[in-house]
């Protein structure tokens, strides 16, 4: 029961928030936009949270990519190839569904970053996780090229007000303090 309610305030929020229905812009236009972030949800891995067991160095307890999520991950990281990304660090949540995407992205070296860790079931603080987040963002230089990310529904949510599907994006400038929903045309 209380998942279902989680599911049903999730969703409320998703669709009340004031960014949910702004432009979307195409991948090859968010990659210009310098001193960004780019969120990218976790490919598809379906459920519902994890399980109670879960234990986030332990793949098996945790919701992983089944085979579609594979390939739309794959497909993410061809996009942003012919978007002409090139291979920065790729900062993901320490999750497996979150890991497994960025390594299959393939789009340059995958490092974890634990201010992406799901704080959805209360697996970790969500303060320290979004203060972890926050300053990592902090340090983004203006002229960067922007930074993927690769996270949760809740991180993002948090950060963006967006609650993209499952390997959707979100382009965050942490300057404006403004996020835009992204399209990657080849998912």
């Amino acid at each position: 029961m209380k998942r279902i309610i989680q599911s049903i305030i999730l969703t409320l929020f998703s669709l009340t928030t004031p960014n949910s229905h702004a432009n979307i812009i195409p991948l090859e236009e968010a990659l210009k936009r310098s001193g960004t972030v780019l969120f990218i949800r976790h490919a598809l891995a379906p459920g519902f949270g994890d399980p109670s067991h879960f234990d986030v160095s332990l793949c098996e307890t945790q919701r992983n990519l089944n085979t579609k999520g594979k390939k739309q991950a794959k497909a993410i990281g061809s996009a942003f190839r012919l978007a002409g990304y090139s291979g920065e660090p790729v900062l993901t949540s320490p999750w497996c569904r979150c890991r497994e995407t960025a390594v299959l992205m393939n789009i340059g070296p995958v490092e974890k970053f634990s201010g992406l860790s799901s704080f959805f079931e209360n697996h970790v603080d969500r303060s320290t996780t979004l203060s972890q987040l926050k300053k990592r963002i902090s340090q983004i230089l203006p002229s960067s090229t922007p930074i993927v990310m690769v996270t949760h529904q809740v991180v993002i949510s948090a950060i963006t007000g967006i609650a993209p599907i499952s390997g959707g994006a979100v382009l965050y400038d942490p300057r404006k303090r403004n996020a835009t929903p992204v399209s990657i045309a080849a998912q």
